[in-house]
């Protein structure tokens, strides 16, 4: 069995994080673009586009807190496979991964029956009439039948991302996209299943890029060696991953509900234009959300390693880089959304009155991009240090803060504009106090000489 890792604790620092950040990015990217593929696919589906859209984003919010659960394994077997990588503990490092699976398995089918059983209440949350809540709550129920499968393919994720290989999760999602690209318009257009064959496509190629994982790290052992996918949970490596990937988990898994809370309120104060110019533009926005996630991932795996390695002067020069790259990616997704709004949504829902919506909450996240990048950023250092408790408290305590926020700007400004304005202000302060509160930690560390 081929044993596979790459070593981030020597070398050029920027090269070695770069050719570790493009795949990562990609594969963020690619994992949410199931959704928005299936939206764009909707969105030529006529009369009624926009209603479906409004369901698919209501969908596609659980799908967001579904993988946002699946963190608990990917995170923390990610950061404990490379530090015990980093620390030359391969045995370690592979136990670690039999662990992080385990939990992804149990937890994945416990989430599906779930969903599966309160597809309808939950979508009943938002303020959609009775005929489009159904046929939500079927494909709904189609999906989770994937989830399982899907969390297994994250925490593998999380093992090759770990060991310096994130080239291998962006190469199996990359062809999976490819299957759903030709899948979707094959079962919603070829044979007649309209919203529902969105469904089917996703469901075959989320299989697909699951069946790739298994076969590489099953069949060819071409990562950290053989290890079990089921194993019996000892307390102090179950007690690490847990402790690694429950904050990152809870945090993306709050910002989620908040989400489905915001969508509920964009509901109440513009109907389903409203909801659904928050859930396909949070999908838009989800596109840079996404692959800066992926570069904070990268980052990530790029600190535990040198962390470990007592290297640390490393890992701060990576985080400076990563601040440069995204700080000018932000620049620039902020000018396309503010003066290229429109037409933007236009590629997702080319209907006048939806474009026209879109383009406002587009402009409110424009304003703070770069902010965004900052608080992503910061989030890696931190979770690369083992530190994972911290920002999740940071940007909980501001996500909460959205929702009265929310409601209070609406009323007062009598628009739903409202809405999109409490969600940047929350982004402005998380994207400010990260970076500080790092920068202040980091000295702590120098001072007590741990870095």
């Amino acid at each position: 069995m081929a044993i596979k890792v790459s070593n981030l604790t020597e070398g050029k620092v920027l090269s070695g994080l770069l050719k570790l950040a493009f795949p990562l990015m990609g594969t963020s990217f690619l994992q949410m673009a199931y959704t928005l593929m299936a939206m764009a696919w909707i969105g030529r589906l006529g009369e009624n586009a926009a209603r479906y859209e409004a369901a698919i984003g209501g969908i596609g919010m659980f799908l967001w807190l579904s993988t946002s659960i699946a963190y608990i394994s990917m995170i923390g077997v990610e950061v404990s496979v490379g530090q015990s990588i980093g620390a030359k503990k391969m045995g370690r490092a592979r136990i670690f991964a039999s662990h992080a699976t385990t939990i992804a398995m149990l937890v994945g089918i416990g989430w599906a029956v779930f969903l599966f059983v309160a597809a309808t209440p939950l979508l009943s949350f938002y303020k959609l009439d009775a005929k489009t809540t159904a046929e939500a709550a079927t494909f709904l129920r189609m999906v989770v039948f994937i989830l399982p499968f899907q969390f297994l393919s994250y925490n593998f994720t999380g093992v090759y991302n770990g060991a310096g290989r994130s080239a291998i999760p962006f190469k199996n999602n990359a062809m999976g996209l490819a299957l759903n690209m030709v899948l979707d318009p094959l079962f919603m257009f070829g044979f007649n299943m309209g919203f529902h064959g969105a469904a089917v496509g996703m469901m075959i190629s989320q299989l697909f890029v699951f069946s790739l994982f298994y076969y590489q790290i099953r069949i060819k052992g071409s990562i950290i060696g053989n290890f079990p996918f089921f194993t019996r949970l000892k307390k102090p490596y179950l007690k690490r991953v847990l402790f690694l990937g429950a904050p990152v988990s809870a945090m993306n898994s709050l910002y989620a509900i908040i989400n489905l809370t915001l969508a509920r309120i964009a509901s109440i104060h513009g109907g389903h234009l409203g909801m659904m110019s928050q859930t396909t533009g949070g999908q838009i926005e989800a596109i840079t959300w996404n692959t800066s996630q992926g570069f904070s991932t990268a980052l990530t795996a790029y600190v535990a390693q040198n962390f470990a390695a007592k290297k640390m002067e490393r890992g701060v020069q990576a985080y400076k880089y990563t601040l440069r790259i995204l700080g000018t990616m932000g620049v620039i997704v902020s000018f396309a959304f503010m003066f290229y709004g429109r037409e933007l949504f236009g590629i997702i829902v080319p209907h006048e009155d939806a474009m026209n919506a879109g383009a406002q909450y587009l402009f409110a996240m424009g304003t703070v991009q770069v902010f965004l990048m900052l608080e992503l950023t910061s989030q890696g250092m931190f979770n690369g240090i083992g530190r994972t408790i911290e920002p999740a408290v940071i940007s909980m305590t501001f996500n909460l803060l959205r929702i009265p926020l929310a409601m209070y700007l609406a009323t007062s400004m009598g628009s739903i504009m409202g809405v999109w304005w409490a969600i940047a202000i929350s982004t402005l302060c998380k994207g400010t106090i990260l970076p500080l509160w790092f920068f202040f930690i980091y000295r702590r560390m120098r001072r007590k000489g741990i870095a």
